[in-house]
């Protein structure tokens, strides 16, 4: 369970075309740029932005924190993790986990 001092979300930063996308899953956040590392790094701008404001906003459940992660990019992290990943038109830069 996340909240705005604890936690952890799960990210992907991929190309699709000439396009780089990065990905927080638990938040559905997704950047974009032509290079991947300036693409992860405006993510993690609009995390801290998104956690700050859900502080701000406060509650004891922070369901802003946890949501429901989108299906296809469920299905890409999953197949990152498998012995034998599922052929995809997606190029992976990197993916990880970071804190909150």
């Amino acid at each position: 369970m996340n909240t705005p001092t604890k936690g952890k979300f799960r990210y992907i930063v991929f190309q699709d075309g000439d396009a780089w996308y990065a990905v927080a899953l638990e938040f559905n956040i997704v950047e974009s740029n032509d290079d991947p590392k300036l693409a992860f790094m405006s993510l993690l701008q609009a995390v801290s932005g998104y956690v700050q404001s859900a502080k701000k906003i406060g509650g004891s459940r922070f369901e802003s924190l946890n949501q429901e992660t989108d299906p296809e990019y469920e299905d890409m992290w999953s197949n990152l993790h498998t012995a034998k990943p599922v052929k995809s038109p997606y190029k992976i830069n990197m993916y990880g986990v970071s804190a909150v």
